[in-house]
């Protein structure tokens, strides 16, 4: 289960809708300590400046691990968007994922009014989607938590490669 506060999750969504028509990513760092808590939000420039594809800057990407070693971080979300699918990975999502302890998130902003957010492990091409409790102030407490959970109902769902 991904646990991340709304503040965290407002700048995704921010994100995504100021990249969109192209697709946004970044990375939440979070403290290498075995807690999978997402702390730092890392905004990053989508390389391919695509619609359907995202890749983050090779300089940047390395930069970043450089600060994050330094730091005692880990990569505890990758976040991107999908501009005009649903919020579930692609199979070149899945191919290109290489942190098997991180959370994939995807948000979708094919509905100018509406979001989707979702969250994934993704180990060895396998792909499974989790529970996502939203934190509104910062400490877990069942009356300030919004869950979220979206069922996938098969490899209907799985969107075409891009």
């Amino acid at each position: 289960m991904l646990q991340i506060r709304r503040e965290l999750v407002d700048a995704i969504v921010a994100h995504a809708r100021a990249d969109h028509p192209d697709e946004a990513c970044g990375v939440i760092a979070g403290p290498d300590d075995g807690t999978d808590r997402p702390e730092r939000f890392v905004p990053m420039v989508n390389a391919a400046r695509s619609p359907t594809f995202y890749e983050f800057d090779s300089a940047d990407l390395l930069k970043l691990y450089r600060e994050m070693d330094v730091r005692d971080e880990k990569p505890v979300v990758i976040y991107h968007s999908h501009t005009a699918t649903e919020a579930y990975p692609s199979r070149t999502d899945i191919k290109l994922a290489q942190e098997p302890f991180a959370h994939y998130v995807l948000v979708s902003t094919r509905d100018p009014e509406e979001h989707e957010l979702r969250s994934y492990r993704i180990v060895d091409g396998e792909v499974t989607e989790e529970p996502v409790e939203i934190i509104e102030d910062g400490t877990p407490r069942d009356d300030v938590v919004e869950s979220y959970m979206f069922a996938n109902t098969g490899s209907d769902d799985v969107p075409d490669e891009r």
